[in-house]
């Protein structure tokens, strides 16, 4: 798991997946933030494992953090990305996001960034920039429960069963 083999592989898989994310024209999914979402959840792929060959060429010390790019980064953005939508066509509802959402996106995308970038960013205050991250992140999934909540607890409304 440590060593130059897994610090070359992260590389060269990083590499790929900034290839593959490159083609998607993400820059055109600003307006559809049920999309951009999906485009910023993929990306935190290839910066945690360049993260992870950074550290393990020993290029950085805060590059340890690339386990917080990989789980809370794709992870959790994926997460939050695919409950709203899900959410949404299963109970018959248009895919159009709320403003909330939107917001729980943004916080989201906030609280992986401070978080992967704590050490880094204030060294002296690494305790307080992670509360931010993980209030920010709990912020965002609190935002998904408001909203969402009462949409699914409710029938579909189109009338089909479900």
């Amino acid at each position: 798991p440590n060593g130059l083999t897994s610090a070359t592989l992260a590389a060269i898989a990083a590499a790929m997946h900034v290839v593959r994310l490159s083609g998607w024209r993400s820059f055109k999914t600003r307006g559809e933030s049920i999309l951009w979402v999906l485009h910023v959840g993929y990306a935190w792929l290839p910066i945690g494992l360049a993260l992870k060959a950074c550290y393990l060429f020993g290029a950085f010390d805060w590059a340890s953090k690339w386990q917080h790019a990989l789980t809370a980064g794709v992870f959790g953005t994926m997460i939050l990305a695919v409950m709203t939508r899900a959410s949404l066509g299963h109970t018959g509802r248009p895919l159009v996001v709320s403003r909330a959402i939107t917001a729980a996106y943004v916080l989201l995308t906030l609280g992986v960034a401070l978080r992967v970038s704590s050490s880094f960013v204030s060294p002296h205050s690494y305790v307080t920039v992670v509360c931010i991250a993980g209030a920010a992140w709990t912020l965002a999934f609190a935002l998904f429960l408001v909203v969402y909540a009462p949409i699914l607890i409710k029938p579909r409304i189109d009338g089909k069963p479900g």
